[in-house]
């Protein structure tokens, strides 16, 4: 009788010694700093932007819950929470760039969003959150897109504006946030901003 082989392995290792299945997401195996970890090693745009460094999602991910305060200053902690969050599952699935996801579909989509709902339950957020706040993230993370393919990524403004539109709201003043960092200090960056925020949330709940 043949052997039959071995099921194929759908879980990841984290350097923490977590192991997070794909196909079914535990809240009990995120830890935040995988997730630091591995967005300050992803590269957005597929590496082709300018700079010593990459920008890492650590980095868009801060920006983007920046951009989210800027358009709604009355943002919940627990909402600016889900803002720096929403493209953690990355940390497990890489950055699919949008041409790329044009060519595959709509299937990873299931994966990234039972990752999604885990890190959400992790951190005592809805697995789904309000279609206003969803709305917010879209926003900031479309006007993340349109500097970073200006500064970084060699898109003249008539295309980043084609692609993403134009920005809800003025950015010059987080062109900090925009300076390509190494992946260490965008490591830190990133849990330094989850840390602020989750102090908050610790006294907006006490």
């Amino acid at each position: 009788m043949a052997k039959r082989p071995e099921p194929a392995r759908v879980w990841q290792r984290m350097l923490s010694g977590r192991r997070l299945d794909l196909l079914d997401p535990s809240p009990l195996d995120v830890e935040i700093a995988d997730i630091a970890h591995g967005l300050a090693r992803v590269a957005r745009w597929n590496g082709q932007t300018s700079g010593p460094h990459i920008f890492s999602v650590a980095q868009h991910s801060v920006l983007v819950e920046h951009i989210a305060i800027a358009i709604d200053p009355g943002l919940p902690p627990r909402w600016r929470l889900a803002a720096l969050l929403h493209d953690a599952p990355e940390y497990v699935i890489g950055d699919i760039i949008s041409p790329f996801k044009a060519v595959i579909g709509d299937q990873y989509k299931q994966v990234e969003h039972r990752i999604l709902a885990a890190i959400h339950l992790r951190f005592s957020l809805p697995s789904s959150p309000p279609a206003a706040l969803t709305k917010i993230i879209k926003q900031a993370d479309r006007a993340s897109a349109y500097v970073e393919a200006v500064h970084l990524a060699g898109f003249s403004v008539a295309e980043a504006e084609k692609f993403f539109g134009r920005p809800p709201i003025a950015l010059r003043r987080m062109e900090a946030l925009m300076n390509p960092m190494s992946s260490q200090d965008a490591q830190d960056l990133f849990l330094k901003r989850f840390g602020d925020i989750d102090s908050q949330m610790d006294l907006a709940s006490g």
